[in-house]
């Protein structure tokens, strides 16, 4: 068997010491497709966050295999990009070139082919030079898809890719998706739409702050997980004490 794409060990992710996801045990393996469900402020972004690198544990481990070349990509809530930056779109989805050229490197014939062919295959052709102030929510969204293609990664991480979009940009984003898992890529997407989880996704994780169920959809969906998920999250005690171990720690 081959090394699991994540290993959470004992993971225990937070803000200011405050506990936010608690004691996550598991494994992702290479090549799956798994929704990231649950109230919101279950931590499903957190441990996105945790995931991608930019959010450090309080206690436990995670471990993520980065095979070559391309590691990982990571598209945050659309609310991260501020769509009044003097950019264009060219500009935008040249950045998922950044890790093979580096920041000062020219994307040469063969790098400008790749992103006129990335855009195509989101149904932006001919918006190369669009100011993305310009952009709908849907085009935007679209134009972020096509960076991600072009950082070409075994691990992608979707999160909420599908808010505030039109209905058909949420169809052919979600046939991208797709076609990342039939090539044998692991995605993982926080989503808050269930029938679009039991439409599209296999596999589910069910967050309440502490895993309630992990496994095929129609299992975790479940009326009494998800009332359970519900119950904890009303419970939740945002005054509760630090983690004083990683309080002292640091």
């Amino acid at each position: 068997m081959s090394e699991p794409m994540l290993t959470f060990d004992n993971l225990t992710l937070g803000y200011d010491h405050h506990p936010v996801v608690h004691h996550l045990h598991g494994e992702v393996a290479q090549g799956t497709l798994l929704a990231l469900i649950g109230p919101n402020g279950a931590g499903k972004s957190t441990l996105l966050k945790s995931i991608a690198g930019e959010l450090r544990p309080i206690e436990g481990k995670i471990r993520r295999r980065d095979p070559a070349p391309g590691g990982f990509a990571y598209l945050p809530q659309q609310t991260a990009l501020d769509p009044t930056f003097p950019i264009s779109v060219f500009d935008l989805v040249a950045m998922g070139l950044w890790r093979r050229l580096g920041l000062f490197g020219g994307l040469g014939l063969s790098g400008r082919r790749r992103l006129e062919e990335a855009l195509a295959q989101v149904g932006l052709t001919g918006f190369e030079r669009r100011p993305i102030g310009t952009l709908s929510g849907g085009q935007l969204q679209r134009a972020r898809f096509a960076r991600l293609l072009l950082q070409d990664a075994p691990l992608i991480l979707l999160d909420e890719p599908y808010t505030a979009i039109d209905a058909q940009t949420v169809d052919d984003m979600a046939e991208l998706v797709g076609r990342w898992h039939r090539e044998g890529r692991t995605v993982i997407a926080v989503l808050h739409d269930l029938e679009h989880v039991r439409s599209h996704y296999p596999e589910a994780l069910l967050l309440a702050r502490e895993a309630i169920a992990r496994g095929p959809v129609r299992d975790v969906l479940s009326p009494a997980n998800l009332a359970h998920a519900r119950r904890l999250a009303k419970a939740f005690d945002g005054h509760a004490a630090v983690c004083h171990r990683h309080a002292e720690a640091a």
